[in-house]
């Protein structure tokens, strides 16, 4: 069952992945360190299982739902969460290999990395003060 409290522990274990990454990326040598290669593959996987959660847990409900306040925010954030899955994909192809990260170039890698990690936490603070807000008044869509 999705709850409130998954969907926000989901976001705050994304976002404390995205903060020490953040850090230790900075250090060129630090990519090559397998830790950090299994950090940033968690960081993937947690944003990747989260939007899947979404799709199938949350936009359901919305989607479906009479009002089409609720039905016009649903398609925005189910379009924006395309969106950014399209982008984290290519992201990741870009940068992985065999699941290792793969860094020819440091400075090219910390600006899309940079701008990767402003995306996800932009999407985290809308979801956590439109979408969930929005989740919450709905009491037919079994997420408490």
């Amino acid at each position: 069952m999705v709850t409130f409290d998954l969907l926000n522990e989901q976001n705050h274990k994304i976002s404390e992945l995205i903060n020490i990454l953040d850090v230790l990326i900075r250090d060129r040598a630090s990519l090559d360190n397998q830790v950090v290669s299994e950090m940033f593959f968690r960081f993937v996987d947690a944003v990747k299982e989260h939007l899947s959660l979404e799709d199938t847990a949350v936009y359901t409900c919305l989607i479906t739902h009479r009002d089409s306040d609720i039905n016009n925010t649903a398609k925005l954030f189910m379009s924006g969460a395309s969106e950014i899955r399209r982008i984290f994909d290519k992201y990741v192809r870009t940068w992985t290999r065999k699941k290792r990260l793969h860094v020819a170039d440091h400075d090219k890698f910390i600006k899309e990395t940079t701008e990767m990690f402003d995306i996800v936490l932009n999407r985290v603070q809308d979801e956590s003060e439109k979408l969930y807000p929005l989740l919450r008044k709905i009491e037919d869509c079994g997420i408490h």
